[in-house]
């Protein structure tokens, strides 16, 4: 299905996932076992679109019920769906186009259901973003360090062949980032901006663990 402006929902169910980012045109696996999550997919996949909407809750205390919401979210189209033996669904959504919350409420249903605007994201349903000033091999050098420092793994090759966009939209979702710093790579408002956000967020937790290592000693 190709969206635009005209085809989109103006309600979208609503998933809050606090680490959880989708961002446009990359992929995001789920595993849903709640039991109102559960029917959010059921409803989600009895619509054209298909459309949940991926939000990060904001920190909050423990004892209010359930935490407040960003503004901000990414919706993704569920694409592929299987239920387990035990009862859960594994999903995959496909990242469509960022919206703003206008305003929430479960009403019938046991999850949050928001009337949202697309409107502030259009550029999100065109073609892949560019970025012209990336400079890849000093990006990816910055990466190889900030990888072997925490200890991650990932196939090297994939992301030397990868657009600029690809790189950079899946690093931000698989880099260990905090929930407000990804709600940051979130709101970027350019590849360029989410790519030197992503760069200053590696730098930055190289620097911290260089900290650490020298407190331990």
């Amino acid at each position: 299905m190709i969206y635009d402006l005209s085809n989109l929902p103006t309600t979208i169910p609503i998933f809050p996932l606090t680490g959880a980012l989708v961002l446009p045109r990359a992929r995001l696996p789920l595993n849903i076992f709640e039991p109102r999550y559960l029917q959010m997919i059921d409803d989600a996949l009895k619509t054209d679109h298909r459309l949940i909407g991926m939000i990060q809750t904001r920190e909050a205390p423990t004892d209010i019920g359930d935490p407040p919401l960003h503004n901000i979210g990414c919706a993704g189209r569920i694409t592929s769906f299987t239920e387990t033996d035990d009862g859960r669904y594994l999903i995959s959504i496909k990242g469509i186009t960022r919206y703003k919350i206008l305003n929430s409420d479960t009403g019938f249903t046991p999850y949050v259901k928001a009337d949202v605007d697309w409107g502030e994201f259009e550029r999100d349903l065109g073609a892949e973003e560019t970025d012209d000033g990336f400079e890849r091999n000093a990006f990816l050098h910055l990466l190889e360090i900030y990888f072997e420092a925490k200890d991650l793994q990932t196939d090297w090759n994939s992301l030397k062949d990868a657009s600029e966009e690809m790189l950079v939209n899946s690093l931000s979702m698989m880099c260990p980032f905090s929930p407000e710093e990804r709600q940051a790579l979130l709101e970027a408002p350019t590849l360029k901006i989410r790519r030197e956000t992503v760069a200053t967020l590696m730098e930055f937790g190289l620097r911290s663990s260089s900290e650490n290592e020298g407190k331990v000693q």
